[in-house]
């Protein structure tokens, strides 16, 4: 059992600041503009993601919102706005759409100002079970170390991914810890909303 905790006390230095757990009783978490994850012009924006939305010369339209559980946003003028579901350049282009009925000309720009929506979850026989932000680029040493070690009888060598394709099915990925360890097999990256499972 000892290089399994040699290899999560490595792991869990590079991890750090990459992988962030949810508490939400916790302070919130410092507005991260450069995450990668939502620099990607493809990015979709989900419940809890905090936007900062600016119209130009019309400060009191500029703020930070976070997107509801329902997936809206409430801004001034034109009241409740879909934004789950969109990419930050169709929510501009929606909120454009909605001002102009009120100012001449808006020029709206919108930024994923903190990445909320995008978790995965690590259940199972690790030290912390639950729930993660997903802010950057992830692989499942840097995920597993995030957990904060396994337990005695963890079968590390059995641990398996759960995710939902494209097509709405769902896929079992099985990953090698201990060889993973030892670079004799990839890390693989983790995406949002899979759920890994530790026997």
């Amino acid at each position: 059992m000892k290089h399994k905790f040699i290899g999560i006390a490595v792991i869990a230095l590079l991890a750090m600041g990459t992988v962030v757990a949810q508490d939400k009783s916790a302070a919130p978490a410092e507005m991260q503009k450069s995450s990668s994850v939502a620099a990607d012009p493809n990015y979709v924006i989900g419940a809890e993601d905090v936007l900062s939305i600016s119209v130009w010369k019309e400060p009191d339209l500029t703020r930070s919102v976070p997107v509801r559980p329902d997936g809206k946003i409430s801004l001034p003028l034109i009241d409740e706005v879909k934004a789950a579901g969109l990419t930050p350049k169709q929510l501009e282009t929606e909120l454009t759409t909605r001002f102009s009925h009120y100012i001449a000309a808006p020029q709206v720009s919108v930024i994923v100002a903190d990445v909320r929506s995008q978790t995965f979850s690590i259940v199972g026989e690790v030290n912390r079970s639950g729930s993660f932000q997903l802010k950057q680029k992830t692989t499942m040493l840097e995920a597993l170390a995030a957990a904060g070690g396994f337990k005695d009888f963890a079968k590390t060598k059995k641990i398996y991914v759960l995710r939902t394709k494209a097509d709405g099915t769902k896929e079992r990925l099985p990953f090698n810890y201990d060889k993973a360890l030892k670079g004799e097999v990839p890390s693989f990256d983790v995406m949002a909303h899979d759920t890994i499972v530790v026997p």
